[in-house]
């Protein structure tokens, strides 16, 4: 296990950044948004979509699955971190994906 697979996926945006030595603004500029958005996204106060996932892996050359299982697994655990069950509806629906998978590839 990597010591950035536990940080947020704006955390790991802004160490990328930072170890790229690549200022707030050139990335924002790239990512044709604006550098208050983006400093949300590494604080975690808003959330990426689709365009800037893309950037983000064409800019620091990563791929986009890692970038979209880190964003999407950091939505998942927000919603479920207070619930009681949060375990349980993870392993409900692990089950029901599978299921789903296994119903379209018919």
């Amino acid at each position: 296990m990597s010591k950035t697979d536990n940080i947020t996926f704006g955390e790991y945006i802004r160490t990328l950044r930072e170890n790229a030595n690549l200022p707030l603004r050139k990335v924002a500029a790239e990512l044709d948004i604006d550098t208050s958005t983006l400093s949300k996204i590494e604080k975690n106060e808003r959330n990426a979509n689709e365009q800037i996932i893309d950037g983000i892996s064409r800019i620091f050359h990563i791929d986009k699955s890692e970038l979209k299982v880190r964003y999407l697994s950091d939505k998942i655990t927000y919603q479920l971190q207070d619930e009681e069950n949060g375990l349980e509806i993870l392993k409900v629906a692990e089950a029901r994906i599978k299921y789903q998978k296994r119903a379209n590839s018919k």
